[in-house]
């Protein structure tokens, strides 16, 4: 079965050029308004197989709701994706870049593209989303106007390419988690993501994380974030290398139910290594 994979936002988005990094240029894309519609799909359309979600990168940092999601939510982690964000300046076809006047885009695209569009004196104009804009574009053309957004998207909506890769800092990866309702089969290379809270007391932080430490488990990420039921009582969101079908994981697992106060185990699935991404 082909498999059918949500994603937020219209078509074109970074998260539809990620679904096709992962799963080729064949998949079925199912696009959602909002990240809550993205799970309410999986969970309650027999359609959609699958979903992916941004959940953070490297130069904004975490997505928050994402993480609020899958801790509300018992979908499985299947795989880790890392998309090397490039943007294009896209125009209606026939327009120059010395035509151009402003662009349009989310604010987080422009602000990654300032010194380009300082460096040809073209106005960015804030709007909801890249691939958005660029069908914005396409459908209602303006004078002197283009979008900022993925290759993806000029191609899908017929616009031409003026320039690619404007962006000032070539350091823009995003990671994304592919989910489903099982658990996948590990991998080469593997890493488990979960979610756990302290104990309110001194130390008990450092005596979680040591558990880590005293079995050689290497950390990738830690996070903290408020806890919507219980406020000023953080939540921890941790991911380490290994399965948590391997001996050593299964012992910290369990060392680590001792010691917290919660704990959810978000996946353990196939991921990528930092170096084969240039990070």
């Amino acid at each position: 079965m082909k498999p059918t994979v949500a994603f937020q936002g219209v078509q074109g988005a970074y998260s539809e050029q990620a679904i096709r990094q992962h799963f080729g240029d064949s998949v079925e894309v199912y696009p959602c308004p909002t990240l809550s519609d993205l799970f309410n799909a999986i969970l309650s359309n027999q359609i959609v197989t699958h979903a992916i979600l941004p959940v953070e990168n490297a130069l904004a940092g975490a997505v928050s709701q994402a993480y609020e999601l899958l801790m509300d939510s018992d979908l499985r982690i299947q795989a880790e994706v890392i998309l090397h964000v490039h943007h294009s300046l896209l125009a209606p076809r026939g327009v120059k870049l010395q035509d151009l006047r402003r662009v349009r885009s989310h604010p987080q695209a422009l602000a990654q593209c300032e010194r380009y569009l300082k460096r040809h004196n073209i106005e960015a104009v804030p709007a909801y989303d890249t691939a958005g804009s660029a069908r914005e574009l396409a459908t209602n053309p303006e004078p002197h106007t283009g979008a900022i957004a993925s290759r993806l998207a000029g191609d899908l909506y017929n616009l031409d390419i003026l320039a690619t890769d404007i962006e000032d800092v070539p350091f823009n990866f995003t990671r994304f988690f592919v989910l489903a309702h099982d658990d996948p089969a590990p991998g080469e290379y593997n890493k488990t993501s979960l979610v756990f809270a302290t104990r309110n007391r001194p130390a008990a932080l450092y005596e979680c994380l040591g558990e880590f430490a005293e079995r050689g488990i290497n950390l990738t990420k830690i996070e903290s974030r408020p806890r919507r039921n219980r406020p000023w009582e953080p939540v921890f969101y941790l991911d380490f290398e290994g399965h948590w079908q391997d001996p050593i994981c299964q012992e910290v697992l369990a060392r680590l139910l001792i010691r917290a106060s919660f704990v959810k185990l978000l996946g353990s699935y196939p991921a990528v290594k930092s170096t084969s991404v240039g990070i």
